[in-house]
């Protein structure tokens, strides 16, 4: 097919709509056009390749060129990317257009390097199955990430934690259909609502069909990407999506209730009723990565809160007049939530200062006065004792 014989007027009326091409695209593409490429969104990418759905069709095409030092910068599921027209010996992808957003996790390495699980995705949705007992916590963890998503621009400038999420979080408690009654499912979804404040929770089961209506309405809105564990029902989510048993799905263990990791690799997928999905492998780490404004929007009640204490950079530990200690005192504020709370920003303070020359020395520094408090309190102790 030739490219100027596709319809540019409109872009609702491209090949590639249904993928998520718009005229915020096709304007970014421009340039690349008039060079005699073509436009694709990668769909799927393994060992150095990756599967591209352009105009003429879904290209398999070498990433070398746009490997470099950065992972930041590695081809992903969802880019939107330029690629050679013609197939000759190998087709290349040329370059990436630049990413609206990225979701991003910190990769198992002792380095601080992120890992890039999707891009260009507009809702963030949050699989915890109901057929295990809840961890909040964990729910947290994936809320920070998701509510830090940034732009990839930001991220290749290395400040994607001062830039709020474009992407919307959706909390889908999945296999509803395992809780024995109305009341209990009820009670359920409150206790995820205080945990994540201002956040859609959405029971649903793929079984029933019970909410799914009105998550496809959702996902129709655009990229969405699937995140949670392993067997907290993403793939079994996506087919009742789709319509059809696309992804495999595996049998939950009855010892645990947990699953095989059933995807393997991140596939984009085109949704009968408008929008593309993002499917993704289960996650066992969830590490953060830059996640410090997520953090904050997570635990807003906290912040709410801390508004009323002393001292303006209260750590909410021992410090006098502390407004988040005598809420917790008086029930107002659950002690729970403020561990989790203190973990998370610990947990991403020490992932900043691997590249933050500033805040490692804010942190020995603030490291080294508590051992000096830690030693004067058990010399007093000593004291009293004899």
């Amino acid at each position: 097919m030739n490219l100027s014989s596709l319809p540019t007027s409109s872009a609702a009326a491209h090949p590639l709509a249904p993928y998520g091409w718009d005229p915020g695209w096709e304007a970014e593409f421009a340039s690349y056009c008039e060079q005699g490429l073509l436009p694709g969104r990668v769909v799927r990418v393994d060992r150095g390749q990756c599967d591209v759905v352009t105009p003429v069709g879904t290209v398999r095409a070498d990433t070398e060129f746009t490997l470099s030092w950065n992972p930041m910068t590695a081809v992903c599921t969802g880019d939107w990317v330029a690629v050679d027209r013609e197939d000759g010996d190998t087709r290349y992808v040329r370059t990436l257009l630049p990413r609206r957003t990225a979701f991003v996790r910190s990769s198992s390495s002792k380095h601080s390097k992120g890992q890039l699980l999707a891009t260009n995705i507009d809702h963030v949705i949050i699989c915890v199955s109901l057929g295990n007992e809840l961890d909040l916590a964990r729910i947290e963890r994936f809320l920070a990430l998701a509510l830090s998503c940034s732009t990839g621009e930001a991220l290749l400038r290395g400040t994607s934690g001062s830039v709020k999420s474009t992407a919307q979080p959706l909390v889908v408690l999945t296999k509803a259909d395992v809780v024995p009654d109305a009341v209990t499912l009820s009670y359920l979804v409150q206790d995820v609502e205080a945990t994540a404040p201002g956040v859609p929770v959405l029971p649903v089961s793929a079984r029933s069909g019970d909410g799914l209506d009105v998550l496809a309405a959702v996902a129709s809105g655009g990229t969405s990407v699937l995140l949670g564990q392993s067997g907290a029902g993403k793939s079994t989510l996506a087919n009742a999506l789709l319509g059809e048993d696309t992804m495999e799905v595996q049998a939950i263990r009855d010892v645990d209730g947990k699953g095989r990791h059933t995807t393997t690799t991140r596939n984009l997928l085109v949704l009968p009723g408008g929008g593309v999905l993002i499917d993704t492998p289960g996650l066992r780490g969830v590490g953060l990565f830059d996640a410090e404004s997520g953090v904050g929007q997570v635990f807003s009640d906290i912040a709410e809160v801390a508004e009323r204490c002393r001292f303006h950079d209260c750590a909410h530990d021992r410090e006098p007049g502390c407004a988040v200690l005598a809420a917790i005192e008086s029930g107002e504020l659950a002690e729970r939530r403020l561990e989790s709370y203190h973990k998370l920003m610990r947990e991403n303070q020490w992932i900043v200062a691997k590249t933050d020359v500033r805040v490692r020395s804010e942190l020995r520094r603030d490291n080294k006065r508590k051992r000096a408090e830690g030693r004067a309190a058990m010399e007093a102790k000593r004291g009293r004792g004899l």
